[in-house]
């Protein structure tokens, strides 16, 4: 018997027809199958369940990009395998759409095994992110897939941060903020600031400032090795988001700290993943 967690998008109706038909198949074929309670879907409350997603074998996603980052954020840097059920856009981290038959045929070549080849993992490096205040008192520790970003709190004003690589001052930015992505988080905010798109089977830091006030506009790509700490300067508060949530504000003289986790993301991937075929359609590139 198999254990698999469900995580839903919680506003979508398909995602919750797909979760009870995914949980009453998993059932029938002998499998212990729920639907995680940080998916907050009150009509699927008779298939919840208190357990972690940690305590599964395999986590199925069934919304878009958003709910596969909810899905790894509930997983906490388990090393537990990711399925996700695109009910998005165009979903760069999901691997199969929103269809009944596909989702339960990849349930199914899942439970066939890795070693028959019917599935690979797609391993995804993450970040481990930890603020302090100007005394050196804990504020807060998380970990991220895509980034951590140090940013404005007021509308109107940049912020002053200071950057230091392994402990040694780069250089300070007046910005709207600061982002310190991983090669997955790269297609995310850090390319919308005009950050360079890297390739997820890389391990490096990407630092992007956003809306620099100051001559020096350039990404920083970094040696996983390296780690990264951003300090507030000045009596501008600034704040700090994880993979897209507000997590707290920050004072005169606060560090953040980021650098390479210990534990990845793993995606299961049913055949081969090319992420540039990906991005190709993302941005409607023709060949030429």
């Amino acid at each position: 018997m198999t254990a698999v967690a469900v995580v839903t998008h919680h506003a979508h109706q398909r995602a919750c027809e797909l979760a009870r038909e995914a949980i009453t198949w998993l059932r029938g074929e002998g499998h212990d199958a729920w639907v995680t309670r940080g998916s907050d879907v009150a009509e699927l409350a008779d298939l919840a369940d208190d357990r972690p997603p940690a305590t599964a074998d395999l986590v199925v996603s069934l919304g878009g990009d958003g709910t596969m980052l909810h899905a790894v954020h509930q997983l906490d840097g388990a090393a537990v395998p990711l399925l996700g059920v695109n009910l998005g856009r165009l979903g760069y981290l999901t691997e199969v759409e929103a269809d009944s038959d596909q989702m339960v045929e990849a349930i199914a070549r899942f439970f066939s095994g890795a070693e028959a080849g019917q599935w690979t993992i797609d391993e995804r490096m993450m970040l481990d992110i930890e603020a302090v205040d100007a005394s050196g008192d804990h504020v807060g520790r998380w970990r991220a897939l895509n980034e951590g970003v140090v940013e404005k709190l007021e509308s109107g004003h940049t912020v002053r941060l200071l950057v230091r690589i392994d402990g040694e001052p780069f250089t300070s930015y007046a910005a709207d903020g600061l982002i310190v992505s991983t090669p997955t988080g790269s297609t995310a905010y850090s390319l919308s600031a005009r950050g360079p798109v890297v390739s997820p089977k890389h391990a490096a830091l990407l630092v992007t400032p956003v809306a620099p006030h100051m001559l020096f506009d350039r990404s920083l790509v970094l040696d996983p090795t390296e780690s990264i700490e951003i300090e507030v300067l000045g009596n501008r508060v600034a704040s700090v988001a994880v993979d897209g949530r507000p997590m707290c504000e920050l004072h005169e003289g606060a560090v953040v700290t980021c650098r390479p986790s210990a534990a990845t993301a793993r995606f299961v991937r049913l055949g081969e993943h090319h992420y540039h075929q990906v991005l190709k359609v993302k941005f409607g590139l023709t060949d030429r």
